[in-house]
C-alpha cells in the first residue's frame, strides 16, 4: 500500500509504509473491531479483558490498567492500539518510544465509527467487502431522535459515580432517544465540592466527565429510568434495592455495559439491542 499518514485522537502523526501484520490491542472494543474487520489473524497480543472468542488463543499482556510493557514489546508488534482513558499514560509513553501506538478517545458514536474506518485504512482492508459493509452500516446509523425519557446511569457504587454528556456512553443513550439525567453535571474538585460540602476549586485540566454524586441529587433530577450496566461495576441486588428505594417510580433496567461503552464495530448492533431493552 502507499504510505498512509494520519493522526490519532491525541493529535499525534503516525505513518504506515506497510499494513501492520502484528497487532497488540490494549482495548477490548478495539480487539472486537479488528476481528470484525476481518483481521483476527493479525492479533498477536491482547489484554485479559479482551474476551472475544476469536482472540482466545492470543497471548495476554496484562489488564487495561496494568499493561506489561515488556511483554508487549517481546511480541514485536507493528502497531499497538490503545485508548487514552482505558490505558495508563506511563505505559503508553513507554510503548510509543519503541513502536507505533494509535491512541483513541471517541466521545460520540460517530467518532467511534470514524475510528473504525481509520482502523480499516491502517489495516488496508477498507476495500474488502466485509469491512465496507460494516463501516457503511455504521455511517447509516443516522441522527439521534428527540429524547422522550431521562435516565440515570451509575458507573460505580462506592463512591456513587455517573457520567456526563461529554462521554461515549451518554451519546449512545442519545442515539436511542434517552436523555442523560446528569448530562450537564461536571465532576468537581476536591471531593467535598463534588458532594456539595465545599466550594469547587480549579480542576486544573483533570477529567470532569465522571461526577461523584449523592442519592438526594438523583432524587432531585427525577429520572424515569435507572440503567445498571454490568461493567465497569457489577451492581448487586443490594445496590439495586438502594436505587429502587430512592426512586420508587423509576424503572430499573439492567443492561450490557458493552452496549453502552464499547465503541466501533460493537456499537453498530448494540443500538438496536438497547432500543429493545428500553422500549
Amino acid at each position: 500500500m502507499p504510505a498512509l499518514k494520519l493522526t490519532d485522537d491525541l493529535g499525534r502523526t503516525l505513518v504506515f509504509v506497510h499494513s501492520p501484520q502484528r497487532i497488540v490491542s490494549l482495548v477490548p472494543s478495539d480487539t472486537h473491531s479488528v476481528i470484525a474487520l476481518g483481521a483476527a489473524d493479525r492479533l498477536v497480543g491482547r489484554t485479559t479483558y479482551c474476551e472475544s472468542p476469536e482472540a482466545a488463543t492470543v497471548p495476554t499482556v496484562g489488564g487495561t490498567k496494568d499493561v506489561d510493557v515488556d511483554a508487549v514489546l517481546a511480541l514485536a508488534p507493528h502497531l499497538v492500539i490503545a485508548n487514552q482513558e482505558e490505558n495508563t499514560r506511563p505505559a503508553l509513553e513507554a510503548l510509543a518510544a519503541r513502536v507505533p501506538v494509535l491512541v483513541s478517545l471517541p466521545r460520540r458514536v460517530e467518532q467511534g465509527i470514524a475510528h473504525l474506518a481509520r482502523l480499516a485504512r491502517i489495516l488496508g482492508v477498507e476495500r474488502d467487502e466485509r469491512a465496507k459493509d460494516l463501516i457503511k452500516r455504521g455511517y447509516q446509523l443516522g441522527s439521534p431522535p428527540a429524547a422522550t425519557r431521562k435516565a440515570f446511569v451509575p458507573i460505580w457504587m462506592d463512591p456513587l459515580m455517573t457520567l456526563n454528556a461529554d462521554t461515549f456512553g451518554s451519546d449512545v443513550l442519545a442515539q436511542v432517544g434517552i436523555a442523560n439525567a446528569f448530562g450537564d453535571r461536571l465532576r468537581l474538585y476536591p471531593l467535598a465540592a463534588d458532594l456539595g460540602k465545599s466550594a469547587p476549586q480549579d480542576a486544573s485540566g483533570r477529567d470532569v466527565r465522571y461526577p461523584r454524586i449523592m442519592l438526594d441529587e438523583i432524587r432531585a433530577r427525577n429520572p424515569e429510568l435507572i440503567l445498571l450496566p454490568d461493567e465497569p461495576h457489577a451492581f448487586s441486588a443490594d445496590d439495586e434495592a438502594v436505587f429502587r428505594e430512592a426512586l420508587p417510580a423509576a424503572r430499573v433496567v439492567r443492561v450490557n455495559g458493552k452496549d453502552l461503552f464499547w465503541y466501533g464495530a460493537w456499537t453498530i448492533d448494540a443500538l438496536q439491542r438497547l432500543r429493545e431493552a428500553l422500549a
